[in-house]
């Protein structure tokens, strides 16, 4: 059909068509081919899952069964578990009863105890205070009598020292009278010898030959002298040699004699010589060797040389009994003849004298030898039994060793001995007796039992009486038949046996803070105390005492100082000449023994001296260094009793984790005793539970803000711990830790909270924890752990800020304000906190704006922000209101505002005027309309002008007057008017800036002194700011955005009138030019007020004033930039008129004009267009001028008719892009 009718469009939209739909329905068969294979895919997959169900569905009943049964079991346990927390509770219950019953009892007690400790404290402290009334008593007694006794004592020095000035005065004149005589002494001799010498040189002989002779002659009797004191000590040591060997023969006399007959003997042991022997002795031998020294100086100086040779003897013997004193033995002599005081030594003549060999004779030693042979043959024979010969020793003794331990010098001691005869047979003891250096200390009894059977003991008395302080050693002797025997015999001092229980002090492990104190006992064996001090520091310990060689200390003792004092007068009765000074106990000089052998040799060698001192002993030795770890504790004494023992306390306070030793030694006054060496070592460790950060810094805070932070606790321990968190009292109202007790696992970490909320109240409760000053809080909490003794401790810093702003001031009062202006003020917002603050004012009103940033903003620690607060009031009403200042923390601090809106009569049309950048001597003008909409008295139709709530203004004519400044560059036209209701007056405001008429005077005056050669003086600046206002209020001090009067000088300064200057003269035209091309570009702003009064100002006379509202002003607000111009006139001194003087009709006049750029850019310049029929006519076409180039114009004047010609031409300037 559509064929038939043509349509071939609608043919081929059906052909499309029917295209489309067969693609279409081969993708549907396509389709459902493919989704007929995926569904036989699934029907496969499903069945072979049902499959898959069938076998796994035995398994899933068996499930089921264990499920069950799995459900019966949990719940038997559930009931087992639930019995057995009952009877767990019951036990609980029970046990808490119980110890709850015990509680009270334990608290029952407790108040029991208590009370009776209480009454009997109450009874101590009376008795203690009766005892201290009485002790008191005695204290004031004591210091009364002491006071006395001091006194006493003063008044005797006192009286001691004026005695001895008094002695010292009669001394220094006695000297005086003896210098004087010796003086005059010498004088006399002096003269003496010069009249013998005048006398013997008047006989005519040698005076210098006879004073030589006198001088030989006295040095001959002077050797004489001295020889005859060397025969006489020679002849006295001849003499104690010979009673010696007398008496040494009668010993050995009596002594065979005894031994031969046999009897009951007692055999003293054979004294050394005495102290007063070998002093002899000593004395014999310096005599012996010292040879007489002969003086060789001058007569007057003999006294002085006789003296030194006696001084120098008494050194010298001094010194050799020093050195040979160390073997004193202070036994009495047996022969006291040669030491008495009336004893006279026997003077054998000088041919009787004969030297006896030492020793004694050849003939008396060999009867001698010959005597001992017979009693060694006689007495000893070999001891022969059964054919066998005994060897060995004939007698054992009982106890081996004879030892008298720890012996005082003069006491005696007494031991028996037990000797057994170990022969075979018979045999017999005799005792021989002692070695020589004991045999005037041990006195041994011993009654010989005869013949004694094999077996058979006798017993022996050993007596010892030491008069020395000396270790002795020897062996006793006995004769047996079968030959000799001896016992050993040692007798031993008193002696510091001193020793430690252990070398080494281990403290073990412990926790850092701990104290623990460890004991070591130093035990004394011997029956010597001594002192001992105890050295932390081995290194640099050193004792005052060092020498070893100070070993014959302790063997001088009183008895032998007494004895030797005796001695010592009749010594120095025989030898004047010798001084001799007993050593002490302090100070003994120590001498080797090749000193001692040969005195002689080196008399003058210096021999050290060892002091003890005894305030080096008096406590334990404290180092330069102490010990921070391992320290030595208090020690109650520092003495060692004989066989006592001390205990030295050894400290361990571990402060730092690791291990730490300590070495300490023990030194002692008693130089025989070693020093003792022992070690202290010891392990400290870091408590168990530590704080990470032990210093939590939570910055800066505010007050009244809450503050937290968690604090992570660690523990190293393997099991769990308790812990308890404190925080110290004076700041619990404002710190808190949660939880206040919490339990720690094993080798992790446990979390606490703290929350800190400081109060205004902080400062005073936290006391010394708060510096006001610098507002740091430092607060010590504490973390006290089960079973350790040390708390953990931590420090939270903050420093507390206030979160004040300060508003100043917080009042405005802005007065009178029209509605046609806005006025502002300047508060200052400061920030008192040490955080910066966000601040805003919301809910500001319309009439109301604060700049900068519409009163938002962010302010700085401790800084002061200057803000500006406008008012521009909306209509005329009283204002009262409100400003809110609020922080970002919710802080509100108020501002309250006070002003009087003012509606005017009279508005302009515009408030405020810009003018363009205006050339010098160039004009700008705007034009502006002061209106009267004052139509009608209807304040609800409309807003009528009023002062705040007061009055309407009348209705009518209203005049105003703009008040200009002075030497202003501004003019208003016109500037007094008068305005009806519903009209407005046009008002032209000229902008025309010049330079002022005494500047340019000025500029001449200056341009005179330079040619005359005058300096200018210098100006003295008027730094005083000319300020004043119209209108001046009463109020706060306000400043309006859009007003300000510049005032005028209230004061003007008198100045030197210059001469005559006429405008028209080239010197003004000169000094004019200057100033303008040196003219910079300046911007002046002025407000000119406009004020206004009621009334025609037609209607008033010319004496009679307005009235004008000191409220209602308006005030008109100019910007008037100045520019120096771009084109000057450079011809004729920069004169800009040009005058063709008189020229006649149908003449012409021409007058060339230099102009010049004095910009820095190109300018296009064009001139003004003339009057084509005037009478002036361009002659040169205008161009454009680069910088600092000039151009010439110019111009004629034919005048066509006889007339004064006036012509203004200007020139515009188009700066090229």
């Amino acid at each position: 059909m559509e064929k038939e009718a043509h349509n071939s469009a609608a043919v081929f939209r059906l052909q499309a068509m029917y295209q489309r739909l067969c693609t279409e329905q081969e993708h549907e068969k396509d389709l459902e081919v493919k989704i007929s294979s995926i569904l036989k895919e699934n029907e496969q997959s499903m069945w072979h899952i049902e499959i898959e169900e069938g076998k796994s569905s035995t398994l899933r009943e068996n499930l089921k069964l264990e499920e069950a049964k799995l459900a019966q079991f949990l719940q038997s346990q559930a009931e087992e578990r639930l019995i057995q927390a009952k009877m767990a509770s019951l036990r609980i219950e029970r046990t808490k009863n119980s110890q709850l019953q015990k509680a009270m009892e334990r608290e029952k007690n407790y108040e029991l105890h208590r009370q009776k400790v209480i009454s009997e404290a109450k009874k101590n402290h009376k008795i203690a205070v009766q005892f201290l009334k009485t002790t008191l008593a005695k204290v004031r007694n004591n210091e009364v009598q002491e006071e006395k006794i001091s006194q006493e004592h003063m008044k005797r020095r006192m009286d001691a020292v004026i005695s001895l000035k008094n002695n010292i005065t009669m001394n220094r004149d006695s000297l005086q009278k003896l210098s004087a005589w010796d003086h005059a002494r010498n004088h006399l001799i002096k003269e003496k010898e010069e009249a013998e010498k005048e006398v013997i040189a008047a006989l005519g002989g040698d005076a210098l030959k006879q004073t030589l002779h006198d001088k030989q002659n006295l040095e001959l009797e002077i050797r004489r002298r001295l020889f005859e004191e060397d025969q006489k000590l020679r002849k006295c040591e001849i003499v104690a040699r010979l009673l010696k060997e007398e008496a040494y023969d009668e010993k050995m006399k009596q002594r065979q004699l005894d031994l031969e007959n046999g009897k009951r003997w007692i055999i003293k042991a054979k004294k050394l010589p005495s102290l007063k022997e070998k002093k002899w002795n000593n004395l014999m031998h310096i005599c012996k060797e010292q040879t007489p020294v002969l003086p060789h100086e001058k007569e007057n100086q003999r006294p002085s040389n006789s003296t030194e040779q006696d001084r120098s003897l008494s050194i010298t013997s001094t010194d050799s009994l020093n050195n040979n004193y160390g073997e004193e033995i202070l036994t009495e002599p047996e022969i006291s003849g040669l030491w008495a005081e009336k004893y006279k030594p026997y003077k054998v003549p000088k041919d009787e004298v004969e030297r006896k060999p030492v020793g004694g004779s050849k003939m008396e030693q060999d009867i001698l030898a010959n005597t001992l042979e017979k009693l060694r043959s006689g007495i000893i024979h070999k001891q022969v039994v059964s054919g066998r010969e005994f060897k060995g020793c004939p007698f054992y003794s009982k106890p081996d060793l004879i030892h008298f331990k720890d012996f005082d010098v003069g006491k005696t001691y007494k031991k028996k001995m037990t000797l057994i005869n170990a022969s075979f047979t018979i045999n017999y003891c005799k005792l021989v007796g002692v070695e020589d250096h004991l045999k005037d200390f041990i006195t041994i009894l011993f009654d010989p039992p005869g013949p004694m059977s094999a077996g058979i003991s006798c017993e022996v008395v050993i007596t010892f009486k030491p008069m020395i302080n000396k270790n002795l050693e020897g062996n006793i002797t006995f004769l047996a038949q079968s030959g000799s025997f001896s016992v050993p015999l040692k007798c031993t001092t008193k002696k510091c046996v001193l020793s430690l229980d252990k070398e080494l002090i281990d403290f073990g492990t412990y926790v850092v803070g701990e104290i623990v104190s460890r004991t070591i006992t130093l035990e004394n064996h011997g029956a010597l105390g001594t002192k001992f001090q105890v050295h932390t520091n081995v290194d640099k310990c050193d004792l005052d005492v060092r020498s070893s060689n100070i070993t014959e200390s302790t063997l001088y003792s009183m008895d032998d100082r007494i004895m030797e004092e005796k001695m010592i007068p009749s010594f120095l009765d025989n030898t004047q000449s010798e001084t001799y000074c007993p050593p002490s106990l302090d100070i003994i000089p120590s001498t080797s023994p090749k000193e001692s052998e040969n005195p002689s040799e080196e008399p003058k060698q210096e021999r050290t001296i060892v002091t003890i001192n005894e305030h080096a002993y008096e406590g334990t030795d404290v180092n330069d260094e102490d010990q921070t770890e391992i320290k030595l504790g208090e020690i109650t004494t520092n003495e060692i009793e004989p066989f006592g023992s001390v205990k030295i306390p050894i400290i361990f306070t571990p402060v730092i984790p690791g291990s730490s030793e300590a070495r300490f030694q023990l030194t002692f006054k008693n130089p025989d005793c070693p020093p003792l060496c022992f070690i202290a070592t010891g392990v400290a460790i870091i408590v168990p539970v530590w704080v990470p950060k032990p210093n939590v810094d939570l910055k800066i805070c505010m007050y009244d803000r809450l503050y937290q932070d968690a604090i992570i606790i660690q523990t190293r321990s393997k099991a769990a711990l308790r812990l308890k968190f404190e925080v110290c009292p004076e700041l619990q109202k404002h710190i808190e830790l949660l939880p206040e007790t919490g339990y720690i696992q094993a080798q992790s970490s446990f979390t606490v909270q703290l929350k800190f909320l400081p109060k205004l109240s902080l400062p005073e409760d936290a006391g010394q924890y708060f510096d006001p000053e610098t507002r740091v809080l430092e607060a010590p909490m504490t973390i006290r752990v089960a079973d350790q003794k040390r708390p953990v401790k931590f420090t939270v810093h903050a420093i507390v800020t206030t979160s004040d702003l300060e508003i100043e001031p917080k009042e405005l009062n802005f007065g009178y304000c029209t509605i046609y202006e806005a006025v502002y003020t300047t508060i200052t917002l400061t920030n008192k906190s040490l955080l910066p603050q966000e601040f805003g004012f919301i809910s500001i009103p319309k009439f109301v704006e604060i700049q900068p940033n519409d009163g938002f903003g962010v302010i700085r620690p401790l800084q002061s922000l200057p803000l500006d607060v406008i008012f521009k009031p909306l209509k005329a009403k009283e204002y009262d209101f409100q400003l809110n200042c609020i922080t970002e923390i919710n802080r509100e601090f108020p501002l309250s505002i006070k002003a009087i809106g003012v509606h005017p009569p009279l508005e302009l049309s515009h408030y405020r005027i810009k003018f363009r950048a205006t050339p010098l001597f160039d004009m700008s003008a705007v034009t502006l309309y002061v209106i009267n909409s004052h139509t009608s008295m209807n304040p609800l139709t409309h807003a009528v002008p009023r002062i705040g709530t007061g009055e309407i203004a009348p209705m009518g004519p209203t005049s105003f007057e703009f008040i200009l400044p002075d030497k202003a560059p501004i003019m208003i036209i016109p500037s007094v008017g008068t305005v009806w209701p519903g009209k407005k007056c046009m008002i032209e405001v000229i902008f025309k800036p010049e330079i002022l008429e005494t500047t340019i005077k000025s500029e001449v005056v200056k341009m005179r002194n330079r040619k005359l050669g005058v300096k200018p003086k210098p100006v003295k600046k008027d730094t005083s700011a000319k300020k004043g206002a119209l209108r001046m209020l009463s109020t706060a001090p306000i400043k309006a955005a859009v007003r300000w009067l510049k005032p005028r000088s209230p004061h003007k300064k008198e100045r030197r009138k210059p001469e005559k200057i006429k405008k028209d003269s080239e010197e003004y035209a000169i000094a004019k030019a200057t100033l303008s091309t040196d003219f910079q570009e300046e911007f002046n702003k002025y407000v000119i007020p406009c004020v206004v009064a009621s009334g025609d100002i037609k209607d008033k006379k010319e004496t009679e004033l307005m009235q004008f509202s000191p409220y209602n002003i308006l005030y008109l607000e100019l910007y008037c930039p100045a520019v120096n111009p771009c084109i000057i006139v450079a011809s004729d001194n920069g004169k800009t008129l040009f005058n063709f003087g008189d020229i006649a009709v149908g003449h012409r006049g021409i007058k060339r004009i230099t102009i010049q750029n004095v910009c820095s850019e190109y300018l296009d310049v064009e001139l003004s267009l003339l009057d084509p029929y005037g009478p002036f006519i361009l002659l040169s076409p205008c161009r454009g001028l680069q910088a600092n180039e000039s151009q010439d114009i110019v111009v004629s004047f034919s005048p066509e008719r006889v007339t004064c010609s006036w012509k203004t031409w200007k020139s515009f300037q188009r700066k090229e892009p």
